[in-house]
């Protein structure tokens, strides 16, 4: 790792996708070198910090709720979209809801788990006052959302990380 070029197999392998998905010509490589090496120093300024894992214990448990949710949403989305008769009733929507977490480890964590379940996806943060912006497809109590999302992973994520 030097200075010039701070994340060399990154850069090289965006080189070669951006040559993959282009056609090869001078022109290409040098945007492409070009490219991959804003986005080597970009990253070399992106380091979250380290993970202090306070009980591990609770981390297959943890995966163990999260692989159940995937399974359920992904049948009940299955079921509300796909094989129900003329689309039945639901009511997408946002919902805003706060978050005591603020590791931000912990954060990354709820953001791919609620975004890998189906039916939810992680719009916006705001750190500064914990605010989440989440769109959900079957939308029935803003307060049912909050709930859900504390007491089954919130609380999870700061035994683990805070």
């Amino acid at each position: 790792m030097t200075r010039a070029v701070p994340h060399p197999v990154l850069s090289a392998v965006l080189v070669l996708m951006w040559l993959l998905l282009t056609s090869f010509s001078l022109g290409n490589l040098a945007l492409g070198t070009v490219i991959a090496l804003t986005a080597g120093w970009a990253v070399e300024h992106l380091h979250p910090p380290r993970p202090k894992f306070r009980r591990w214990s609770a981390i297959p448990l943890l995966m163990g709720i999260v692989a159940r949710d995937i399974l359920r949403s992904n049948i009940a989305v299955a079921r509300v979209l796909l094989l129900g008769p003329n689309h039945p009733a639901y009511h997408s929507g946002f919902v805003e809801l706060q978050l005591r977490l603020r590791d931000p480890n912990a954060i990354a964590v709820l953001a791919i788990i609620l975004t890998a379940t189906p039916g939810t996806a992680w719009i916006e943060f705001e750190q500064e006052d914990g605010r989440l912006l989440l769109h959900v497809l079957d939308l029935r109590s803003e307060d049912d959302w909050q709930t859900l999302i504390r007491d089954r992973y919130e609380s999870l994520l700061m035994e683990i990380f805070e």
